[in-house]
């Protein structure tokens, strides 16, 4: 399988003919924020960047920040709510963290709204403390929640 991370708008925006060649023939995977998969299909809203999805055939994670993420499967569209935190205090790495739960998920074998539930609650550590390295150690979350 190829994943592919949006990573940042300015990629999206200065590489979109590229990306978008990569997604139509070669990603089996695509990871992106909302405002990134939005600028990817030049679309004004997520119902609209999902139907392209769909057409494209490519499993989707679309982290939306508090509201979780949501996964584009042949399927449909499930929400996976983020982990509920009691302090935000540092988003940086949150969606990086998301990304490597949800792959790692995958690579296990997972199904994608496992994988995502693997990949909010990495993001959800995260952003607990300062700084983008995990202060507690992920696979025992993810055994004490089940997801492992």
């Amino acid at each position: 399988m190829v994943a592919l991370s949006l990573s940042d708008m300015f990629c999206v925006e200065r590489h979109r003919r590229d990306f978008l060649d990569l997604v139509t023939s070669d990603v089996d995977v695509l990871l992106a924020n909302e405002s990134e998969v939005l600028a990817l299909f030049e679309l004004p809203t997520l119902e609209k960047a999902f139907a392209a999805l769909d057409e494209l055939g490519v499993l989707a994670a679309i982290t939306r920040g508090p509201l979780g993420a949501d996964i584009a499967t042949v399927s449909g569209v499930v929400r996976v709510p983020a982990k509920e935190v009691e302090h935000v205090i540092d988003q940086n790495g949150a969606g990086d963290m998301f990304a490597s739960g949800f792959l790692y998920g995958l690579a296990l074998g997972a199904d994608p709204v496992e994988a995502a539930e693997l990949g909010s609650l990495c993001a959800g550590e995260i952003i607990t403390h300062l700084g983008a390295r995990p202060e507690e150690d992920l696979e025992e979350l993810a055994i004490e929640a089940g997801l492992l």
